[in-house]
């Protein structure tokens, strides 16, 4: 029986020096899923793909973007929030991250614990925009005409970000208006632009489009100073609602306890990709600003942005308000 062994140490070394190679492949060495939580045609969205794309390029692999809309994003994080920490899996984030935290919904994931902060990707303006039948040209008229509306305004959104920031425009102007969810920024905006919703504060990057067509009218813009971008649009701080002050963000993550090298790895590739000349100024035109952090200082952004709304929640009564 003893002779039987040389062979079959030979054999087992010879198994181990065939398997070696899939164990060390290089990272890439298959498709990378890019979860959106939100439908197609939003401004997380469109990013997102942009950045696909660019990486599927320059990663030589294929990047599939994967659209998982549903409960202001929760289902498609929460999908992340559980997958394989490999860097195959992930995940295009906006504000709502932060947000769904702040005002206490019930989640399955913690957005500090279970993902691995890649980078922040962008800043983007929030616009206020009315459909062309609510006679008002400034916000002070907005404010006015609100207080003497018996029914009520009804505004739109496509997360608890632009919900939350309205609300807090709600509460400083001292008006009520009634709030119509949607699942994404796309089918709002087709819903205000067909006048079936009143106003929005919406990103930039699906309004500036339908302002510059003449279907929606632009208020004011969320941020404590103008743009570039449209330099004449006042701030509604400067126009009836002084101290208000509100933006949306988006960003990349992973599964938390994804290796330190592809993190890095993905940092590199996204960085270079949101900081590149082409990217900057086609963002820039549409009221966005690209940032392109470190992962550390995206993880400690995204701390503060739960500690910022937390407060702003509790102080316009939505803390604890969501399912």
């Amino acid at each position: 029986m003893s002779s039987y062994r040389p062979v079959f140490v030979v054999a087992t070394a010879l198994f181990g020096l065939l398997a070696l190679p899939a164990i060390a492949q290089p990272y890439p060495s298959k498709p990378i899923r890019f979860v959106i939580p939100f439908a197609a045609g939003g401004n997380t969205d469109v990013l997102a793909r942009i950045i696909g794309q660019k990486l599927t390029e320059t990663m030589g692999q294929p990047v599939i973007t994967d659209n998982r809309p549903g409960i202001d994003g929760v289902i498609g994080m929460a999908l992340v929030s559980r997958s394989a920490p490999d860097g195959y899996t992930l995940l295009m984030v906006s504000s709502s991250l932060a947000i769904n935290t702040a005002m206490g919904m019930k989640l399955s994931y913690d957005p500090l614990r279970d993902f691995a902060p890649i980078t922040q990707t962008a800043s983007q303006q929030l616009i206020l925009v009315v459909h062309p039948s609510v006679p008002v040209k400034n916000v002070a008229e907005l404010v006015t005409f609100a207080k003497s509306s018996k029914s009520g305004l009804n505004y739109g959104t496509s997360s608890s970000a632009t919900q939350l920031a309205t609300e807090l425009l709600s509460s400083l102007a001292g008006i009520k208006m009634v709030h119509i969810p949607y699942k994404g920024a796309a089918p709002m905006i087709t819903d205000l632009i067909g006048g079936q919703i009143q106003l929005s504060l919406s990103p930039s990057l699906v309004a500036i489009p339908h302002i510059k067509s003449g279907r929606l009218r632009a208020l004011g813009l969320g941020d404590s100073k103008r743009s570039s971008f449209m330099p004449d649009l006042p701030t509604l701080a400067e126009t009836g609602v002084p101290g208000y002050q509100a933006t949306i963000w988006t960003g990349v993550l992973a599964p938390s306890k994804t290796p330190r090298p592809i993190v890095d790895r993905m940092n590199k590739e996204i960085v270079k990709i949101v900081r590149s000349p082409e990217l900057t100024e086609r963002m820039v035109q549409f009221g966005s600003d690209t940032v392109g952090s470190k992962p550390e200082e995206f993880g400690k952004f995204l701390a503060e942005e739960i500690r910022k709304w937390t407060a702003i929640a509790k102080k316009v009564g939505l803390w604890n308000a969501a399912p």
